[in-house]
């Protein structure tokens, strides 16, 4: 194809306006994209200088998130120990609580609600995780976080392990148990034997010497033996009688013997012996005169009436005070027997206490016990005694039953003391995590600004300035139109030639 041939005013013009619109080409195109470096192509050294620096600082938005998740389990883990903190602070108060009364069943309750307050410290621990992480639950949840982009800047965090209430950071709490109580029983029973001292002709009074009696010689042996076996005589219970020994030392040998009590009436000369068991009183006749002989047998009844009278028991006479105590030697009650006191009354006594019950069956004769602590049933008779009971086949016996949570100020005081380390101990660990905390807000907030330091520098090297770029995009509007008149006039010229036809 034949080229056209343009003068050199026209051809000057169009690549003027060629340029021109080139340039307002990439004007247009920085506006566009808001960068004046858009490729390698555009100035190598800026593009890849901040392609680096927006790698980091999309590396360093990462880490930001997972410091934002960090802060959020270590949070979890500080209002944990906050609420644990206030549950010790309760437990400490319970245990204080104790220390002001004596009653072991008060003390047993202040240890149940005790042990409920470890039971929600463990609850409480279990439940501070947070995306499966929690730093109050022991191994496997330590936490790091990391805070630039190749990993050698970071932060460890030690998980601690509160989940047990018994814990090797230094709570160790649980070890106390709750009230714990027992039953036992004691069948009441009662009998009484008489034995008429004279000498013959005359009773005898408490000042007469036995030997005055028909019954005694010299040298002969007094002494009480068990009623069902003849031959099992008690401990304890002998009198050797001797020529000075007088009615009063029998008496007194009988008193001494434990569950038996005498009686003696001046006016009749007549011996009472009262005991719960069967009994008989023997002359062994170890020296001269009667030889071996059974003065009195008493054979013992089961009580089977609540109206029965408890001074009809060889364990208790008018006068008596029956007193009822819990393993702190706290005093529950007291009872005073009169003539007309009965077993419904000493049931009704032991029954009226919070924690023990108490029961009587009319059909075995006993009488039922329960507590939830230790319990002591005692008397002011000193020929009263447990063993004046007879037990359950299991052989419980009152004493027997077992300790409570809280039982003595000395345990008290030792867990309040441990309570006290235990604060210490959860306030430390809380400032501790307060400082991780602070630390990875700080370089959370550094690691932002870190960011838009990054960003705003690659902006330098590739942002295009809009005003700049507007005006240059102006200037180069302004030219076109001007290039545009230049090669209209430039044509004009070329078309004065054709007037010359």
């Amino acid at each position: 194809m034949d080229s056209i041939t343009l003068s050199a005013g026209v051809r000057q013009n169009l690549l003027t306006l060629q340029s021109t619109a080139d340039m307002m080409s990439g004007v247009q195109n920085k506006l566009a994209t808001g960068l004046k470096v858009n490729s390698a192509l555009d100035n190598p050294n800026s593009f890849f200088t901040a392609s680096g620096l927006d790698s980091r600082a999309s590396d360093l938005n990462n880490l930001l998130e997972d410091m934002g998740q960090s802060l959020q389990t270590i949070k979890a883990a500080d209002e944990g120990i906050q609420t644990i903190t206030d549950l010790v602070e309760s437990a400490k108060a319970k245990a204080n609580q104790a220390l002001q009364t004596q009653s072991q069943y008060e003390r047993a309750k202040f240890a149940a609600q005790y042990n409920n307050l470890l039971e929600q410290i463990e609850d409480v621990a279990k439940d501070s995780s947070y995306k499966g992480k929690n730093l109050l639950a022991g191994d496997g949840n330590d936490l790091t976080t990391i805070f630039n982009e190749d990993a050698t800047s970071k932060l460890k965090i030690g998980a601690v392990d509160y989940t047990d209430a018994a814990l090797s950071t230094g709570l160790n709490l649980s070890d106390l148990v709750e009230g714990q109580g027992g039953a036992t029983s004691f069948q009441l029973e009662g009998g009484e034997a008489t034995f008429v001292l004279t000498d013959g002709t005359t009773t005898l009074n408490s000042s007469s010497l036995l030997s005055d009696s028909t019954a005694f010689n010299v040298g002969n042996n007094i002494s009480l033996h068990d009623g069902t076996t003849a031959s099992a005589q008690i401990a304890g219970s002998t009198v050797t009688v001797a020529s000075d020994t007088t009615v009063q030392d029998l008496i007194n040998q009988i008193e001494d013997t434990a569950g038996v009590s005498a009686e003696f009436d001046e006016a009749t000369g007549t011996l009472t012996i009262v005991s719960n068991d069967d009994l008989s009183l023997r002359n062994d006749g170890a020296g001269t005169g009667s030889g071996t002989a059974t003065l009195s047998t008493l054979a013992a009844t089961k009580f089977t009436a609540l109206t029965t009278n408890l001074s009809d028991s060889g364990s208790y006479k008018v006068g008596d005070t029956i007193t009822l105590t819990d393993g702190n030697n706290f005093e529950l009650g007291s009872l005073e027997v009169e003539e007309d006191t009965t077993i419904d009354d000493l049931t009704t006594f032991i029954d009226d206490f919070a924690g023990v019950s108490a029961s009587f069956n009319t059909t075995t004769g006993k009488l039922a016990l329960e507590s939830e602590t230790d319990l002591y049933l005692t008397s002011d008779n000193a020929d009263f005694n447990a063993s004046a009971f007879t037990a359950d086949a299991d052989g419980v016996t009152i004493a027997a039953l077992t300790d409570s949570g809280f039982a003595t100020d000395n345990d008290i005081n030792r867990v309040v003391d441990k309570l006290n380390n235990a604060l210490e101990n959860l306030r430390a660990q809380a400032s501790e995590f307060g400082t991780n905390l602070s630390t990875v807000e700080i370089r959370q907030d550094y690691t932002k600004s870190m960011v838009n330091t990054l960003v705003e520098g690659a902006g330098l090297l590739t942002l295009a300035d809009t005003n700049e770029e507007g005006a240059n995009l102006l200037a180069l509007q302004t030219r076109q139109q001007l290039a545009s008149t230049s090669l209209s006039f430039a044509s004009q010229a070329d078309q004065t030639v054709l007037s010359l036809f």
